[in-house]
This record gives structure tokens, sequence and C-alpha cells, in this order.
């Protein structure tokens, strides 16, 4: 198991406090009575309702292990204690693809908080991973399946 730390903000954090707590005070007992409703039928070794509902407790429980594990070793940044000279946890950046003569921007944001339709990147992801420590000027190389992506850093700003 990885001690790394996962960075995320606290709203970030408390979003996925609360879909864990869905997931073990909701979600698991309505399984748990999925699977008293299956053993009521009967012969549980032909049973299909009880052995669906118990390889969906299964699955269940992975997600909240998962889950747990992510929030153990999450990581709450108070943005206002980072540096604004490079990018960091938070910020938004406005690349040029090289390649492509086109700009595009990334906010680098934790776990809960990632929205890809709004260019919110995790942090952790391959251009999150390059970008970070970098200032306006410098060109990262991201590995992508056919070579690798050039992005320049034009601009840099931080959300609230």
């Amino acid at each position: 198991m990885s001690v790394d730390r996962i960075p995320m903000s606290k709203s970030g954090y408390e979003k996925k406090m609360a879909e864990l707590d869905q997931m073990k005070n909701v979600d698991m007992p309505r399984i748990a009575e999925q699977i008293a409703e299956a053993r009521a039928f009967g012969d549980l070794s032909e049973n299909a309702e009880y052995d669906a509902a118990r390889e969906a407790q299964g699955m269940l429980q992975a997600k909240i292990d998962h889950l747990q594990e992510m929030l153990a070793r999450a990581l709450i940044v108070d943005k206002s204690t980072l540096p604004t000279d490079r990018i960091v946890f938070g910020s938004k950046v406005k690349v040029l693809d090289l390649d492509l003569n086109d700009e595009e921007d990334f906010i680098l944001v934790g776990p809960g908080e990632e929205d890809y339709d709004q260019n919110k990147i995790l942090s952790t992801s391959p251009i999150g991973q390059a970008l970070l420590g970098k200032k306006i000027g410098d060109v990262v190389e991201v590995p992508i399946p056919k070579g690798s992506l050039k992005l320049r850093v034009i601009a840099l700003s931080f959300e609230d």
C-alpha cells in the first residue's frame, strides 16, 4: 500500500466523505435487505437473486474500502499558503500545444472535484504531474500513446 498523500480541497474531501456515507449507510443496508429477501426464496445454490446481491455487496465493499483508503491518505490543502509563481494544486493554467498551436486551460484539482468538461483535471493525472512546479514559459512533455504532448505554460492564475 502506498503512503503517498493525496491533495484535496476541503470541499473535495467533504464530497468524498458524503459519497462514503451514502455507500455505508444507504447502499449497503439496501443490498443487505436484497440478500435477506433472496435467502427467503430457498435453495441458495440455484438462487440467481442471491448470487447477484452478494456480488453487488462485494463490489460495493471494494468501493468503500478504496474510498476509505483514499480519505485516510488525504491532505487538505489550504490554497492561501501555496506559492503563486509556479504551478501548484489549485492552479488555473493556460498552455499552448506546440504541435497543434492550440491553447487550452486546465485547473489542477483533487479527487472529488475533477470535471473534465470544465477542464478540471486531477493534479495526479499525467498532465497534472507534468505541469506541477513549472512556471510561465516552461515547456513540458507529457507521454501519450502516440508519442508525447508538448505544452508551453503561457499563463497562470488561481481559482478562489
